[in-house]
């Protein structure tokens, strides 16, 4: 019989990076993917477990798919990933519908387990193995569009911030080298990638388990040298930890796009120290205006936690002065959640959830006119675009991404006239800004930036 399995992956793009893993290995032993559900052997899932939305979206899915297996006894249900990690024992008993639970350290062993699984030689309903920590030589199935992919250099964390659960869920800091970081991204390059984008929980951090300090500029540089990628993108920046040399590499170098993401969380300094943030307000107004004054035209994103405990209508009046006062290009905006098992949990001061939604919708408007108005300032000009394919919105549309929009997250360009490929950089005139995306035309191709 052919091995065939479904794998739906949850979460966040260091997550997907392990699904790739995951689907990769599978293939190399014999699995067969499918596109399916219905017509695969074994039903997998990779979860997401690091707040409670994100918990019931994995178990919405799980259902589903334990709806599946119902009508066909030779099916197996297997979830593996953060869920598991976090809440282990809960889902063996509340969860009996699941053949197999693997927490987040057994990416490696998921062949063999599920090899043992339909063979009836599992003793065990749960897998949580020793660290993992992947490397360039393990086989990666990517799942975007082959011209872009990204690039996870560490695991864990060891910020300890008072609301995340991600260093119980993923453990402490663990950085990958960097000579295996740049043969994964030559080999990336070998396959059509042209967009690059650099993941961890906190990306400044990278080298710091091994070095005493953080290697990130050191890393940037190498895949500068050994490789000829056309963009590369720096996502989930630590605020107070971003060197001047790190943003002097990323104003003089084109092929690292002018875009950095750079978690605040909040920018009232009480709440911050709450949080267990390392900065205070004063710094995130001295750190952006250094950003900018060494990266001129730069974009800058960040993710914005309201409703934390203890935070007042005050500390709300201060988030929306400051997106007026800085003119950030994209702002994730999330009401805060309680998580079980952080040290915030019993925190005085908890808000109520509508009053987060509340206060959420209240900044979020502020900054859909601060997004607008920022795009406004493309208008008329000529930008680089990567090229996604057919727009989401119509098929009589183009669709693509300036270097100042990062892939998944951000908005899009718009494009209503040329003709171009899937993963083609071509120069685009833009002609109109939208809240969140841009409108233009073709111009011509553009050549490597290199």
């Amino acid at each position: 019989m052919i091995k065939t399995f479904h794998l739906v992956s949850l979460g966040c793009p260091k997550n997907l990076v392990d699904s790739e893993v995951v689907y990769g290995l599978l293939e190399k032993a014999g699995w067969h993917g499918v596109d399916h559900p219905e017509t695969a052997r074994v039903l997998l899932i990779n979860t997401c477990g690091f707040i409670q939305p994100a918990v019931e979206e994995s178990i919405e899915e799980i259902l589903e798919l334990a709806q599946l297996k119902s009508e066909d006894p030779d099916k197996r249900l297997v979830v593996i990933g953060c869920l598991v990690q976090r809440y282990r024992e809960k889902l063996q008993s509340e969860l009996a519908e699941v053949d197999l639970f693997v927490g987040t350290e057994g990416v490696p062993d998921v062949p063999a387990l599920l090899d043992a699984l339909i063979d009836s030689r599992l003793d065990e309903r749960l897998a949580v193995p020793a660290p993992f920590l992947m490397n360039a030589s393990l086989p990666r199935r990517l799942s975007t569009p082959f011209f872009r992919a990204w690039l996870k250099i560490t695991e864990g964390c060891d910020n300890r911030c008072s609301y995340c659960m991600i260093p119980t869920i993923r453990g402490r800091l663990r950085s990958r080298s960097e000579e295996d970081l740049i043969a994964e991204a030559v080999a990336l390059q070998a396959a059509g990638v042209r967009e690059l984008s650099l993941v961890a929980q906190d990306l400044t951090a990278f080298g710091r388990d091994h070095y005493g300090e953080s290697r990130l500029e050191n890393l940037v540089k190498k895949l500068l040298d050994e490789t000829a990628i056309d963009w590369i993108r720096l996502m989930y920046l630590y605020p107070s930890t971003l060197s001047p040399g790190l943003l002097d590499l990323v104003a003089g170098n084109p092929r690292i796009v002018p875009y950095l993401d750079i978690p605040l969380q909040h920018v009232s300094t009480r709440i911050l120290q709450a949080m267990n943030r390392r900065y205070g307000r004063e710094d995130i107004l001295d750190m952006l205006a250094e950003v900018r004054r060494r990266i001129p035209g730069v974009a800058l994103r960040t993710t914005l936690l309201l409703g934390f405990p203890g935070e007042t209508e005050d500390d709300v009046d201060l988030v929306e002065g400051f997106l007026g006062d800085a003119e950030l290009d994209h702002v994730g905006i999330f009401a805060y959640e309680n998580e079980e098992g952080s040290p915030a949990e019993h925190l005085d001061g908890q808000v109520d959830d509508a009053e987060k939604e509340e206060r959420v919708q209240r900044i979020a408007a502020v900054q859909s006119g601060i997004s607008e108005r920022k795009l406004r300032r493309f208008v008329g000009h000529i930008e680089p675009v990567l090229i996604e394919g057919i727009s989401r919105e119509t098929d009589l549309l183009l669709e693509g991404r300036t270097r100042y929009q990062a892939p998944d997250i951000d908005g899009c360009v718009l494009i209503n006239e040329g003709e171009t490929r899937p993963g083609e950089i071509v120069e685009v005139e833009i002609t109109e800004a939208q809240t969140y995306d841009l409108v233009g035309r073709i111009i011509k191709p553009l050549d490597n930036l290199s």
